[in-house]
C-alpha cells in the first residue's frame, strides 16, 4: 500500500508540473510543431537535461531502486533504422492527438474525456508490438 501511496504523490507532481508547464495544452504543441514558439522545446530540453543529471547521479551513487535490489542501467545499442521508424511514428500520432504518452492522463484527469480514445489506442498499439517484437527489426 505505501508503495501505492508513492506512486500516486509521484503522479499527482507529475500532473501538477504538466499542468503548470502547458505542457498538456494543445495550442502549445501545434506551435511548437510549427515552429512557432520555443516553449516545448525548452520543457523537453529541461527535461533532457534532468534526466542526463539524475541517471549520472544515480550511477555515481550505486542507488538502490525502490524494491531495494540493485539499479541495472544497461547502454542502448545505436540503430539508426530502429529510432528513424519509432521516432516518426511516435511524432506523428503525437502531432495527431496533441499530446505526447506522458500528460495523457493528465488530460483524462482534466476531464477531457476523448483522450480515452488515445490511450486505448496507445495500450493497443504497445500490446501489438508486444506481439509482434520478435518479428521487428531491433
Amino acid at each position: 500500500m505505501i508503495k501505492f501511496i508513492k506512486f500516486l504523490i509521484a503522479g499527482i507532481i507529475f500532473g501538477i508540473v504538466m499542468t503548470k508547464s502547458e505542457a498538456i495544452s494543445w495550442f502549445r504543441i501545434q506551435e511548437m510543431f510549427r515552429f512557432e514558439s520555443f516553449h516545448m522545446y525548452g520543457i523537453i530540453g529541461v527535461a533532457v537535461g534532468l534526466g542526463a543529471i539524475f541517471t549520472f547521479l544515480l550511477k555515481k551513487t550505486n542507488t538502490k531502486t525502490m524494491y531495494g535490489s540493485e539499479l541495472n542501467l544497461t547502454p542502448k545499442t545505436m540503430s539508426v533504422a530502429r529510432y528513424l521508424i519509432g521516432g516518426t511514428i511516435f511524432g506523428l500520432g503525437w502531432a495527431m492527438t496533441g499530446a505526447c504518452p506522458g500528460p495523457l492522463f493528465t488530460l483524462l484527469g482534466h476531464g477531457i474525456w476523448s483522450i480515452a480514445i488515445v490511450i486505448a489506442s496507445a495500450t493497443l498499439g504497445t500490446l501489438a508490438y508486444g506481439v509482434f517484437r520478435s518479428k521487428l527489426p531491433h
